[in-house]
């Protein structure tokens, strides 16, 4: 079975993080792996509290897992700090970890900021050139791409800007756009490609970016083309917020698509 590495923050409510991330590596049919860069208190309301965990901790975790386990594919969540974005970094470059998805989690989907303002410019010098691919939403893109994202022409100019810094792909998710559908946009610095899908009237959001790299980490542990890969973790969130749970006073976490309805390995 191939094996998938997160190396994010664990979420307390169970929505977003290593959380959504494992159960999104178990439907997807990998072995998900972990590496915990800082522990959350959090509900589906807010972010009360973030306990980073030591950088030399976490590259500790990465080449235990490494080390015996293997991996196929990596994907990085939350980072929380400079230090530990500059750790993840050397380690994943020194160890050759192979299809690092990175999801730049510049903040929660309520507000809270989740990776120091100094540490976002050391992921794009560090970190992006080492991804096989970087899946931003709309503000992240922004920010990354130092525009602001109005227009289609807007979008596409700001692809080229983030592979620019060095990543072989970039997917500029559709979910905060303002669209009929939620198309995603894939750039591999040759050409566009548009991935659309229904906009599901859904409260139960909570995790949404999380899940998608997950997936998408998850199609290249197996083999799968990037192209490939992306079609699939598009498909895999939209069915999961469609079976989002409804619990908290806050945006729910997605549900997981009914059994026999993603991958299944073979015996």
């Amino acid at each position: 079975m191939a094996t998938a590495l997160t190396i994010a923050g664990s979420d307390s409510g169970g929505g977003a993080g290593i959380q959504a991330d494992l159960k999104t590596f178990a439907a997807c049919g990998v072995h998900g792996v972990t590496a915990i860069t800082a522990v959350t208190a959090q509900n589906t309301v807010t972010v009360t509290a973030v306990h980073v965990l030591p950088p030399a901790f976490v590259v500790t975790q990465i080449e235990a897992v490494v080390s015996d386990l293997g991996v196929d594919s990596v994907k990085t969540g939350m980072l929380a700090t400079a230090a530990t974005v500059e750790a993840v970094a050397a380690c994943v470059d020194r160890l050759s970890l192979p299809s690092l998805v990175v999801d730049p989690v510049l903040r929660s989907s309520r507000g809270a900021p989740l990776l120091d303002a100094d540490a976002i410019d050391i992921l794009t010098r560090t970190l992006l050139p080492l991804a096989r691919c970087v899946t931003p939403n709309r503000f992240e893109a922004e920010r990354l791409a130092g525009i602001a994202i109005e227009t289609e022409s807007d979008i596409r100019e700001a692809a080229k800007r983030i592979v620019g810094l060095g990543p072989q792909t970039v997917i500029i998710t559709g979910g905060h756009r303002a669209t009929t559908d939620v198309v995603d946009l894939c750039y591999d610095g040759h050409r566009f490609v548009e991935l659309a899908g229904p906009r599901h009237p859904a409260s139960s959001t909570h995790g949404t970016g999380c899940t998608h790299s997950a997936a998408l980490a998850a199609g290249l542990a197996r083999g799968d083309t990037l192209e490939r890969a992306a079609r699939d973790a598009k498909e895999y969130v939209s069915t999961a917020i469609q079976h989002g749970l409804p619990i908290g006073a806050g945006p729910g976490p997605l549900g997981r698509p009914e059994k026999g309805r993603w991958y299944t390995p073979e015996k």
